[in-house]
């Protein structure tokens, strides 16, 4: 059975574009579209996909809006970000405000395809070169954490703590999900960013992600 996806980008073009790309393989179908975020609800009462692609740029309510939407009802649909390498601040907020990962808009079929199938199953999706580009953009980041005894002296408390950081979890929305008082959980993103060797929560869930950690 082909899994069912939902197009949301506000330019006809692309939209066309990737449908027909996707209309060549056997293993997706576009079986909604929407030319902005603020559409996606009603949809959703009426179509059911698997998986929604969803462009940043979106002139009356944005991805990152709309993710934070979705999130807010309790939407469990997996989304990937449609994006290019201009949109690299927003990426990150992509990912921490619930997307499963990110693809660029001219992707080879096989590349769409295989991104689609990949959150379908319940994993990230990360293309090493829009993470190079993010981890570009950040100035400052040490190279101390390219040392693998950082990311295996990771506790399972800390992975479960930077897994949330990831999805843009507050420290006190943390708290509440790991039923621990918000103190420990500062504790734990310290010791996380010293573990990883950088100095804030974005570094952290880029180096994370870059590395495999969440994956």
């Amino acid at each position: 059975m082909s899994v069912k996806v939902l197009l949301v980008d506000d330019q006809m073009l692309v939209r066309e574009g990737i449908k027909g790309l996707l209309n060549l393989s056997d293993e997706v179908k576009v079986i909604g579209e929407a030319n902005d975020g603020s559409q996606v609800e009603s949809i959703l009462k009426s179509c059911k996909p698997d998986v929604i692609l969803l462009d940043l740029s979106m002139p009356i309510m944005d991805g990152i809006a709309t993710l934070a939407h979705l999130r807010d009802r309790g939407c469990k649909i997996p989304v990937i970000i449609l994006t290019t390498f201009d949109d690299h601040e927003f990426i990150l907020k992509g990912i921490q405000a619930g997307a499963m990962g990110y693809l660029l808009k001219d992707v080879s079929l096989d590349t769409l395809v295989d991104g689609i199938l990949t959150v379908h199953n319940g994993n990230r999706l990360v293309q090493p070169a829009i993470t190079e580009r993010l981890l570009q953009g950040l100035q400052g980041v040490k190279s101390e954490f390219t040392a693998p005894e950082m990311i295996e002296d990771l506790s399972p408390k800390e992975l479960e703590v930077l897994g949330l950081m990831a999805s843009g979890c507050s420290n006190k929305e943390i708290s509440n999900a790991l039923h621990k008082s918000e103190g420990t959980i500062k504790n734990h993103v310290s010791n996380l960013l010293a573990k990883l060797g950088v100095r804030d929560r974005t570094r952290a869930v880029l180096i994370a992600i870059e590395k495999g950690i969440l994956s």
